[in-house]
């Protein structure tokens, strides 16, 4: 006798048990260095070789950190999707600050000042180019890094001493040379010198109808290799805190550290805003755009001023013959009393 029932499809056979507890450990496995890495960030935990240095390049692995997140959310996984989303909102909340402009800041009445920042690297930025950004800038001020006798005799061969007449110098070979130039009235405040070797040319600028200024050309030492975190930390905590009711105070040049380093948030912690942020120029990067296409650019070079000064643009200029971008700000001081 011939069956006259018909045969049912067989239902297709579910993820074994097995195969889902795979699949929420390994994206466990993905979203725990991001977690630690956000972690170091949030609670400045970064500390010694290589942390220091990955700390700087933040901004990309916020970016990454959605991968995770996207990842649990397509598989249906509940608990890691909600550890990815806490993960990526503390990178979130990190970085895009700086990256949105505070225009509830206001910009206060009072004179004009346009300063610059150009690390020379050793003096051998293209001069021709830093007097032209200059004088097409309107630079009242620019402060200069790795600044040797070489870098200074071709400035002035490239007549930036008929713009910015006013100099204070202390060129030095290799890094740690240092200089302010100017279009007002300097005062010479000495030669900011580390135990590291590095240091910073000090100058009192006389900007008509504003309060006196304080400028420094910062340069700390590099974080480069496992001996000279120290010797970092040591010269960023040795960078002077603002005066609010003195004169106003400038800190201008390669700080050969970022936003996201804890040791330079301890900078801005004594009374600045970092410029750049100020106007959501945050994370236009200065740092290497050489032929080391291989690492990422990071934000090494800035614009502090105390929180007195109003900020009405921040922009970086290539350079050729130096590793870094020239960074320019175009500050408001306050007016003199009377």
């Amino acid at each position: 006798m011939v069956s006259t029932e018909e045969t049912l499809p067989l239902a297709a056979p579910a993820a074994t048990p097995r195969r889902r507890r795979w699949l929420t450990v390994l994206l466990w496995l993905l979203i725990a260095p991001f977690a630690a890495w956000a972690a170091a960030r949030v609670f400045g935990l970064e500390s010694g070789f290589p942390t220091v240095q990955l700390i700087a390049f933040t901004p990309y692995v916020a970016a990454i950190s959605l991968l995770p997140l996207v990842l649990a959310l397509l598989t249906k996984r509940i608990w890691p999707a909600v550890a990815a989303a806490v993960v990526a909102i503390a990178f979130a909340a990190c970085v895009l600050p700086r990256w949105i402009s505070d225009s509830d800041a206001g910009v206060p009445a009072g004179p004009t000042l346009r300063v610059m920042s150009v690390n020379m690297l050793m003096g051998r930025a293209d001069p021709d180019r830093i007097v032209g950004l200059v004088r097409s800038g309107a630079v009242d001020l620019l402060a200069v890094q790795e600044y040797t006798d070489e870098g200074r005799t071709a400035l002035r061969q490239a007549g930036l001493d008929e713009t910015l007449p006013n100099v204070v110098s202390y060129p030095r070979p290799g890094v740690s040379g240092s200089a302010v130039y100017s279009r007002f009235p300097l005062t010479d405040q000495g030669y900011r010198r580390f135990p590291s070797d590095f240091g910073q040319a000090r100058a009192g600028v006389r900007v008509p109808g504003a309060l006196d200024v304080n400028v420094e050309s910062v340069h700390p030492c590099a974080p480069s290799d496992r001996g000279r975190d120290s010797c970092w930390v040591a010269d960023l905590a040795a960078q002077p805190a603002a005066t609010p009711k003195g004169a106003v105070s400038l800190l201008i040049g390669d700080f050969n550290a970022t936003l996201d380093h804890e040791a330079f948030r301890q900078v801005l912690a004594k009374g600045y805003q970092d410029a750049a942020d100020v106007t959501g120029a945050g994370l236009d990067t200065s740092w290497p755009y050489d032929d080391r296409w291989f690492i990422p650019g990071v934000t090494l070079d800035h614009v502090l001023a105390d929180e007195r000064v109003g900020v009405r643009k921040v922009v970086v200029h290539r350079i050729a013959g130096t590793d870094h971008k020239a960074v320019f700000a175009e500050l408001v001081l306050p007016k003199a009393d009377g």
